[in-house]
């Protein structure tokens, strides 16, 4: 579980998400079951294809759910801000 999770995601945000993602279901001949998302995080139901590479599908709605938003919605100097910090405070491995 992870501790300390930044209320990040308005409703706008996770509709405009689920828009956006729309695109790699397409790509990866993926349907999309359902979504749905709280003020930190997604669920997402998806049925794929077998020939289809889950660990890929994950890293491109990853990626895409990511800096979409950032690009439409923020500030790129609020969000590199936040990037430092949530890099500064990471704790190395012991």
């Amino acid at each position: 579980m992870t501790r300390f999770r930044h209320q990040v995601f308005t409703d706008t945000h996770l509709r405009h998400m689920e828009e956006i993602t729309q695109v790699v279901y397409e790509d990866f001949e993926c349907e999309l079951v359902q979504f749905n998302g709280e003020h930190n995080h997604v669920h997402l139901l998806v049925n794929f294809a077998p020939k289809a590479a889950v660990t890929k599908l994950v890293n491109f709605l990853k990626g895409v759910s990511f800096r979409r938003p950032c690009q439409e919605f923020d500030d790129p100097k609020r969000h590199q801000s936040f990037v430092r910090q949530y890099i500064e405070q990471q704790t190395p491995p012991a």
